[in-house]
């Protein structure tokens, strides 16, 4: 299979509001809007990735999704994010394997995964 373009399609239960969470809070950089001006679908970059938040679900999202996004300063991202209001799941922590990471939730529970990479850490001296 070649791949040509990829992104996570999610479907929350009030599209709006998922958007406002996914540009305003965390402050994804928008990609692209489409569809309806009164009901567009928004295309957020996510690193090397996209997320679309359209449509809608009544029920919630379906499946075990899990977002991971890895930013520069964790501590910093969840000072701002709780002062936004955002559920913390879990505190940052330095893990056995040495990622400083910390849970969150969207306004639909889907869990996002917040990382630090650290400088000493092996993934910043791959040898490639």
């Amino acid at each position: 299979m070649e791949v040509l373009s990829s992104r996570v399609l999610l479907r929350p239960a009030d599209r709006a509001r998922s958007q406002r969470f996914y540009r305003d809070v965390l402050r994804l950089a928008v990609y692209r809007e489409f569809g309806p001006p009164d009901e567009p679908g928004l295309v957020f970059f996510l690193g090397q990735g996209l997320l679309e938040v359209s449509g809608t679900a009544p029920d919630g999202p379906a499946g075990p999704l899990r977002i991971w996004l890895q930013v520069r300063d964790v501590r910093a991202e969840h000072a701002r994010l709780v002062a936004a209001g955002v559920t913390v799941t879990r505190e940052p922590r330095t893990e056995p394997w040495g990622l400083i990471e910390m849970g969150i939730e969207d306004p639909d529970g889907v869990p996002i995964v917040i990382v630090q990479v650290p400088a000493d850490h092996p993934l910043r001296r791959d040898p490639r």
